[in-house]
């Protein structure tokens, strides 16, 4: 087992309903399927991180170094960039990512609050959802541009929220991603759900692209996964990135089984820690 793991997509439970906060809600059964769907033993495993002490004992039981917790700002989950930098300053075991809507927002607007999240709050990546917005957007949508470009001036890595659970799968489209990349070079992008189950697309852009890094997380688990193994254990083993996608799948669970994934023990080492630290400045 590796010495030290950075788990880069984690949310606490009692983060927003849609993360099982409140048992007999529609939201906390959609929480339990979503984690039997990924292969959780446990599928109400979550509700240990209904509280916050709870949270950070599930953290440090599982051997996590670092827990990314990440917000989130769509039209339907909305979780304030203050609200993550506070929970996150509690908690050394934490760091967090901040969130925008550009369509909520407008393009100034977004690149105003990023800018506030990054610089004043202390966080340490922003998320981006426009497949989740109203309306969707693809990943090169014109809207999205001049974030993309002030992110890259400030050396700050943008998290792109893809996969199956976007409402239309239309926009978990690699092609839009490869666009951003190929546009703005020294922009490092985290494909966050690995833009499974289109693995075989999304592989090419990150070969041809280096500043693409995929964090398959709960969906590495699903049929078609293995294309990850191989190119983590071939080309691709410093653009690939763990993530628990707690609370939809158990943090310490997903650390032994991606053990038995098939990833050479140097590459274990890699996905683990090394890349997520470096696409998140955490050397420092």
């Amino acid at each position: 087992m590796p010495r030290k793991i950075v788990d880069i997509r984690n949310r606490p439970a009692f983060l927003h309903d849609f993360y099982g906060a409140r048992r007999g809600t529609p939201d906390f059964e959609a929480a339990k399927w979503l984690n039997g769907r990924t292969g959780s033993k446990n599928i109400e495993h979550f509700t240990r991180s209904q509280t916050e002490q709870g949270y950070i004992d599930e953290i440090q039981d599982a051997g996590i170094t670092t827990a990314v917790v990440i917000g989130r700002d769509t039209p339907a989950i909305q979780n304030d960039n203050d609200e993550i930098a506070s929970l996150v300053a509690r908690h050394a075991q934490l760091v967090g990512a901040g969130s925008v809507d550009p369509h909520r927002l407008g393009a100034a607007g977004a690149i105003a609050e990023a800018e506030r999240a990054v610089k004043t709050l202390g966080l340490k990546a922003i998320n981006l959802e426009p497949g989740f917005g109203t309306p969707a957007r693809h990943f090169d949508d014109p809207l999205l541009l001049p974030l993309y470009d002030a992110l890259q001036d400030w050396k700050i890595p943008v998290f792109l929220m893809t996969g199956p659970t976007t409402p239309n799968l239309t926009y978990n489209n690699p092609d839009s991603i490869g666009r951003v990349a190929r546009a703005f070079p020294q922009l490092q992008i985290a494909v966050h759900h690995g833009a499974w189950p289109r693995v075989a697309e999304i592989m090419g852009v990150a070969f041809r692209y280096a500043n693409v890094t995929l964090v398959p997380d709960m969906y590495v688990f699903q049929p078609g996964s293995s294309l990850y193994v191989e190119a983590g254990n071939g080309a691709l083993e410093d653009q690939i990135a763990f993530g628990s996608s707690h609370p939809f799948r158990a943090m310490a669970q997903s650390i032994e089984d991606y053990t038995r994934l098939g990833f050479r023990d140097s590459v274990l080492e890699k996905i683990f820690a090394t890349n997520a630290t470096r696409l998140l400045g955490l050397e420092e």
